[in-house]
């Protein structure tokens, strides 16, 4: 087992501390709503290197909102003493960060020998498209759309049914098109060769060896009080009628299918995250660059980009970049959806990683 996380200064994981000063001011800056809606009601941020955390801070507020106003196109705001700060220990909905843990499972059954990254998945579960592979699944290059309306459908074997003759737009491996359905697809064929539930192969390959406490799908109501507010989720902007959503999945298919899904539904802390990030970079936790994972995206990777950088986004305003080249690593969770989702871009993303690109020593 790796040895645990530290929290330490910036000279002591390798970083400048000037660069890394900039990034608190610069993500406060973006919850400004002077000039219109802010990019998110609240945000923690932590960038480390190796095992060594060189920040680790909270920004504005875990709950902000009682709800939101369609005509106004505006949050209803709650009293200040009912709002909830956030705090480095928020919970948040990760919502796609869910995918880089069903790949990991995927890619520990891979190097076990009981999954054959190139065999057709109908091998494993009849009834599946037999020209798709894993591989297809898990570098989003099995030619399937990108989400399919399971929420409406009666029962999980309607479900699993639609899932299955879903027939791709494209030949699988042809072209490259991000799809929920993969990873849903990808837990399918975990759970049949397994027999295990997706949230018992993430607990006992990943967050129980790892002392993730804090990364569960599904978190008991005890958690809600330290869980970061969503969606005030209605028709027409959802595409289910919940109301404000905080401490259950904001996705509608992983709310929909149980709560455990491959693309959506795990919850975490930024502090767990970075304990998955470290392993994942030190090799405790088998890493495949393109199962999974982005590759060099300038839009939320920033100037780390261009250099092998690793990492993935979630619609619910979270992300995670890694740096093999250097061991360092970015943890940015935000409730951009609080209290609807709106058209956030990804600019404060691309900022923090940018300030953690350029505090890396000269030549790594």
């Amino acid at each position: 087992m790796a040895p645990p996380l530290s929290r330490g200064t910036c000279p002591e994981a390798g970083l400048d501390a000037d660069e890394i000063g900039r990034i608190v001011p610069e993500l406060t800056a973006a919850l400004d709503t002077a000039a219109g809606p802010a990019w998110c009601a609240g945000a923690v941020v932590l960038a480390g290197r190796g095992r060594v955390v060189a920040l680790h801070e909270a920004v504005g507020w875990a709950v902000r909102y009682g709800s939101y106003d369609a005509p106004s196109g505006r949050g209803v705001e709650l009293p200040a003493g009912q709002r909830v700060p956030m705090r480095q220990g928020t919970v948040f909905d990760l919502a796609s960060l869910t995918k880089l843990f069903t790949a990991t499972v995927a890619v520990q059954q891979i190097e076990a020998g009981a999954l054959d990254p190139d065999a057709p998945v109908s091998a494993y579960v009849p009834g599946l498209q037999p020209g798709i592979s894993l591989r297809h699944l898990l570098t989003h290059t099995s030619g399937l759309q990108p989400e399919l309306p399971l929420y409406d459908l009666p029962g999980p074997a309607e479900r699993l049914a639609a899932l299955a003759t879903e027939q791709p737009r494209t030949p699988p491996g042809e072209q490259r098109c991000y799809s929920d359905l993969n990873l849903l697809l990808t837990q399918t064929v975990l759970e049949q060769v397994t027999g295990r539930p997706l949230d018992r192969l993430v607990a006992d390959g990943i967050t129980r060896p790892l002392g993730m406490r804090s990364t569960r799908f599904a978190p008991p109501p005890s958690w809600q009080r330290r869980t970061a507010a969503t969606e005030d989720q209605r028709r027409p902007w959802g595409k289910l009628d919940r109301g404000m959503v905080r401490g259950t999945v904001h996705d509608e298919n992983a709310y929909a299918m149980g709560l455990v899904a491959g693309h959506a539904g795990l919850f975490s802390t930024a502090w767990d995250l970075a304990l998955f990030a470290a392993a994942l970079l030190d090799g405790t936790l088998p890493l495949t660059p393109g199962f999974g994972f982005e590759t060099d995206q300038p839009w939320f990777m920033g100037e780390l980009a261009g250099r092998g950088a690793l990492g993935h986004t979630g619609f619910t305003g979270t992300c995670l970049v890694l740096d093999p080249a250097s061991g360092a690593f970015l943890v940015l969770l935000a409730n951009t959806v609080h209290p609807v989702r709106h058209t956030q871009g990804s600019a404060p993303r691309a900022a923090a990683a940018t300030r953690l690109a350029r505090a890396l020593p000269a030549g790594i």
